[in-house]
């Protein structure tokens, strides 16, 4: 055993030895803080990062968006300036693009059958009526959107005005005034859908300048196409084309919900007008463009190019050379569902025999003239 003198003697050098050793405890509490604080750091990180925005913030805010619709569509909801502005924002002129290129491109033929088969389940989409029911024969998405009708599917009825399309009828009833329901108890400016009157300028009043004959009124017709329905559309009178106006505008959707929600819907999408006449003097066809229907194609007006990249002008006009169409012809097709607006002049006793909500085929007769109805 060491001597107690020996021992003090010792302190001196020992002391300082289990003083360097007293940090040990506390530094295993900083090394525990540290870990506790990069952990605290990897946790936000994996929230404010770039990748987060779209593996996290994205699916979060399309389930709570998802719900919020949902509860909405429960009640009476009257939607918002705020909400409008915020849904304008989103980019579908680029999404539309990029499901055209999506749409367009061709698919194997195994899978041909599984694509296609799939879809018509979800939008019920009657094959029958296709002119190639074999879905093989399709090469694309797109081409199978834009099939044709067999002969026969259709009957053209020998009324004055028929369906254009096929589809759901939003609105139609006579237009007496400036501002034109797109549906119950939501309207549109007439001038602001259809644009500057450079046609004919007989009135100081826009509605009197479309008229011809002071004696008659505006008639309207809103037909919706779903994604299932057939997406050719079709001359719904012998009328003239005179003049062209595409509206390089928005591309919001135009289901009957949002037209029941957005004031001016139809004012604010891209579309085609055809203006001209028909026996009863003013008529327009005008063709709607909606999400994921990016392209709007017209057959007798092949310069026509909707959704296009870059600088674009905010309305393209091109005055027609007397363009003849016939009831039952061809006019152009979209892809997806959209919306097909008739505006024409008529006498006051024109009436539709139609209310909203009622389906239409191709060729079905819109007035009381005819009580006859597509096979």
């Amino acid at each position: 055993m060491f001597p107690p003198t020996r021992i003090r003697s010792c302190l001196p050098v020992i002391n300082p030895m289990f003083r360097r050793l007293k940090p040990h405890r506390p530094f295993r509490q900083t090394l525990h803080q540290t870990k506790s604080v990069n952990t605290n750091n990897l946790q936000k990180s994996k929230w404010t990062s770039v990748r987060a925005i779209f593996t996290r913030w994205v699916p979060l805010g399309s389930v709570m968006y998802v719900g919020w619709c949902y509860i909405r569509a429960t009640i009476n909801y009257e939607i918002s300036k705020v909400e409008i502005k915020f849904y304008e924002m989103f980019p579908f002129r680029i999404t539309s693009r990029l499901w055209g290129k999506i749409a367009a491109y061709e698919l194997p033929v195994s899978i041909r059958g599984l694509v296609y088969g799939t879809y018509c389940k979800m939008f019920n989409v009657n094959l029958n009526e296709a002119a190639i029911s074999d879905l093989t024969y399709y090469k694309s998405l797109s081409a199978f959107f834009t099939r044709s009708l067999r002969d026969g599917a259709r009957f053209i009825s020998p009324a004055a005005c028929v369906s254009p399309c096929d589809g759901v009828v939003l609105n139609c009833g006579p237009a007496k005034t400036d501002r034109i329901e797109q549906v119950k108890g939501v309207t549109y400016s007439l001038e602001e859908f259809l644009g500057e009157n450079k046609w004919s300028k007989n009135a100081n009043n826009y509605y009197d300048s479309l008229l011809k004959d002071k004696k008659n009124i505006l008639h309207q017709c809103i037909i919706y196409l779903a994604p299932g329905d057939y997406h050719r559309f079709h001359s719904p009178c012998d009328w003239m084309s005179l003049y062209r106006r595409h509206f390089s505008g928005k591309l919001l959707s135009v289901n009957p919900w949002m037209a029941s929600l957005i004031p001016g819907l139809f004012t604010m999408n891209e579309r085609a007008v055809y203006i001209g006449e028909w026996k009863h003097g003013f008529f327009s066809m005008t063709a709607v463009g909606a999400t994921n229907v990016g392209s709007i194609e017209i057959y007798k007006d092949p310069d026509l190019r909707t959704n296009t990249k870059g600088k674009r002008n905010r309305v393209d006009e091109t005055v027609m050379q007397k363009v003849q169409f016939t009831k039952g012809e061809l006019f152009g097709q979209f892809n997806m569902g959209s919306t097909i607006i008739l505006l024409f002049e008529a006498p006051p006793d024109f009436k539709f025999d139609l209310q909203s909500g009622d389906r239409v085929l191709v060729g079905q007769a819109l007035t009381e003239m005819s009580k006859e109805r597509s096979r």
